[in-house]
């Protein structure tokens, strides 16, 4: 079952600021801009994701200007982000999409937080290991597994990009 929901945030940047601290339930990125202007004169301008190595070879990580590229340290207990350029200005955005970890049910009073997709899935599991521990449930142990492992087809299959993939070849000019 996911772990996660998608939610969408952002941060005002600080002129001369280059790391921000991202929620703690943060588990990776999906996309990210930088946002100018706000109403109808707001701009996104997508940024890109660079890694460990690639932020560290970058000589020169003091310099100025709109941020083009970041590096996500997912390392800590809490998640950062280091802007590149370091912004130059305090009109930008940063707002990204990102994977949050799901609450878990705490000491069993919360609601549990699960897409309702999984719904079916998680009682047809729960039902099955139920009737794992329950010996006068032994003999519907099978029919609740494959209703588990049906249930489970049907929701993970939900869960997949449905935008259009489009690949071609990149064409040099010699």
């Amino acid at each position: 079952v996911n772990l996660w929901t998608v939610e969408e945030a952002s941060i005002t940047l600080v002129s001369g600021t280059a790391t921000y601290n991202l929620p703690a339930t943060t588990i990776d990125l999906m996309s990210q801009v930088i946002r100018t202007g706000s109403g109808t004169t707001q701009s996104d301008i997508a940024i890109t994701r660079v890694s460990n190595p690639t932020y560290a070879s970058i000589p020169s990580k003091n310099d100025t200007g709109r941020p083009i590229q970041i590096y996500l340290d997912r390392q800590a207990a809490i998640p950062t982000v280091t802007m590149w350029p370091v912004p130059n200005d305090s009109t930008y955005t940063f707002v990204y999409w990102y994977l949050k970890r799901i609450d878990d049910a705490g000491t069993g009073v919360n609601t549990q937080h699960i897409p309702f997709r999984f719904l079916p899935c998680m009682v047809a599991g729960l039902a099955y290991y139920l009737s794992l521990k329950i010996p006068e449930a032994g003999d519907r142990a099978q029919f609740l597994k494959a209703e588990y492992e049906e249930q489970w087809l049907l929701a993970s299959t939900e869960d997949r990009e449905k935008a259009t993939l489009v690949i071609s070849p990149r064409v040099s000019h010699i």
